[in-house]
């Protein structure tokens, strides 16, 4: 994991109680710490505890938010249940 997300382990911790995430995780170039770059977004990958869709959707808006704002770059935030794709869930399992 690099520094950027490293240092910011606290805020992140209090960013998933505040919107019911169950597990989030970095993937991506930010794991593959050689391929991360100055302009590299952010990949997470997020499981939230279980409410209601209404809520679901606020939780999930307000998070991308509150990431984008927290690292101030560009964030990509995948639910692990939206991913049907076999190959796409290989390919992170492997960055995770």
């Amino acid at each position: 994991m690099i520094d950027t997300v490293r240092e910011k382990r606290d805020q992140l911790k209090r960013l998933c109680e505040h919107f019911g995430v169950k597990r989030l995780e970095v993937f991506g170039s930010a794991v593959l710490t050689a391929k991360f770059a100055a302009d590299s977004n952010l990949d997470f990958l997020v499981e939230f505890l279980p409410t209601t869709p209404i809520r679901h959707a606020d939780a999930y808006f307000g998070l991308l938010s509150a990431l984008r704002e927290l690292f101030g770059r560009p964030i990509d935030l995948l639910e692990t249940k939206a991913i049907k794709n076999p190959y796409l869930l290989k390919s992170i399992n492997q960055q995770r």
